[in-house]
């Protein structure tokens, strides 16, 4: 086969994958409301002002099922003009480049990628030749490239390592706001949630104008188990309505799952970190609770202007206005539900995919779920 042919036909299945994802609907649309604070316009993490998400999705033959996912704080030089971030970790198994960094100077300076596990190196690297080759960075000599992942190997032939950095690089050119794909597109291409068809997920909540007006956003890369649970149900893929067996569900509970979460609120460092932290309850709110096998990591950042961190300056300190700790349940919560709702996100918009050895993901069943929902 050509390599013109080939890349015709990928083409081809990729777009038949993002058609057949359009005509599936996200939670909200199908009337599942997820807590009580209402979502930005777009229930997106777009509608952070000034971030995007850029996807570039791998489907090719029988065996390749991955993608890549980036997340830009802002449009900027943002090794030069870093965003305050925290990191939360549930269960450890996994391989979130640039952690240690975050941890202890609470900054982010590069992109976030999601991607697939083996195929992390290569996103660091692309992220390195980015950021050098970003105008006005002509002298760095340290980058800390944030890159996270869930490992789509059932699906895809992952130790192929098909995902390059020309990939990487695509995404980050392509990020925009707006809305973002969801379903298996980009990272979540190849990714299964609850032994379904997972994916990429994205939701907001929107504070009133008496808590600040503030906006948080989510994104999710959904590769995990447990038992799908949905508004405090238990679903059964075998019987629906009566509840989760051992036989029906992965109780091994294994996988992973990245979220990344984007405020303008002002917020520190140490906020983030327990802003982090609140997100993941998204997953233990849909039956994952981050067992000994799973990989799950949330990433927070602020965009507000005023506590963005310059590399260089001329003081030796700075004075920045920040959210008081009584002040931050708000947004707390507001993690939460948007996280929850972006992971269902992930199961509604993904459709059936067949993968490597013949494996097959089955989208979620929605006439189950409305069955289930009465």
């Amino acid at each position: 086969m050509s390599a013109v042919l080939a890349f015709s036909l990928a083409t081809v299945l990729v777009g038949a994958v993002l058609l057949a994802s359009e005509g599936r609907p996200r939670a909200r649309d199908f009337g599942l409301v997820i807590g009580v604070l209402p979502p930005g316009p777009l229930n997106a993490i777009t509608d952070v002002a000034g971030v995007k998400v850029g996807q570039v999705t791998l489907v090719e033959g029988r065996d390749v099922r991955t993608g890549v996912t980036v997340i830009l704080p802002h449009e900027g030089n943002l090794y030069q003009d870093k965003v305050p971030a925290g990191v939360s970790v549930g269960n450890g198994y996994g391989k979130l480049t640039g952690v240690t960094q975050i941890r202890e100077l609470g900054t982010l300076e590069t992109p976030v990628v999601l991607t697939n596990t083996l195929s992390v190196p290569a996103a660091a690297d692309a992220l390195i030749d980015w950021t050098l080759g970003f105008p006005g960075n002509e002298r760095v000599a340290s980058v800390n490239p944030v890159v996270g992942e869930t490992n789509d190997g059932w699906l895809n032939d992952i130790r192929g390592r098909h995902v390059t950095k020309a990939h990487v690089l695509e995404a980050v050119r392509a990020a925009a706001g707006g809305p973002v794909a969801e379903g298996a597109v980009g990272a979540g291409t190849g990714t299964t949630c609850f032994d379904y068809k997972g994916g990429i997920g994205t939701a907001s909540r929107r504070m009133p104008e008496a808590r600040g007006g503030y906006t948080v956003g989510v994104l999710v890369q959904t590769n995990f188990g447990g038992v799908l649970t949905i508004r405090g149900v238990p679903f059964d893929r075998k019987e629906a309505g009566v509840g989760a067996s051992a036989a029906g569900a992965n109780l091994s509970g294994d996988g992973s799952c990245m979220i990344v979460v984007a405020t303008d609120a002002p917020l520190d460092a140490r906020n983030l970190e327990r802003l982090a932290r609140r997100a993941l309850l998204g997953i233990a709110r849909t039956g994952g609770y981050f067992s000994n096998g799973s990989g799950d990591y949330a990433v927070a950042f602020s965009t507000a202007p005023g506590v963005r961190v310059p590399h260089h300056a001329t003081e030796p300190t700075r004075t920045v206005t920040i959210l008081r700790d009584d002040a931050v349940s708000p947004l707390f919560q507001a993690a939460a539900e948007a996280a929850e709702e972006a992971i269902l996100n992930s199961l509604f918009k993904a459709v059936r995919t067949e993968g490597k050895d013949g494996h097959i993901a089955e989208a979620l069943p929605l006439e189950r779920v409305r069955d289930l929902l009465k």
